[in-house]
């Protein structure tokens, strides 16, 4: 079964905020609050992702 297009685009967000954090983090000083706020945006796409997963497929 094909992910459904905003199923994609969640998981493509996901990806690119994992990638943002890791580079965050290998900076110097990293700034925390930008940590904070893609730790919590990649949670929140994490969490709707997980929803949608959660919620029976119709043919």
């Amino acid at each position: 079964m094909a992910l459904p297009i905003f199923s994609h685009k969640l998981t493509q967000l996901h990806a690119r905020l994992d990638q943002q954090i890791r580079v965050e983090m290998k900076r110097r000083m990293p700034d925390t609050l930008r940590l904070f706020r893609l730790k919590r945006l990649r949670l929140d796409v994490k969490d709707r992702l997980h929803a949608r997963a959660l919620r029976p497929q119709f043919s």
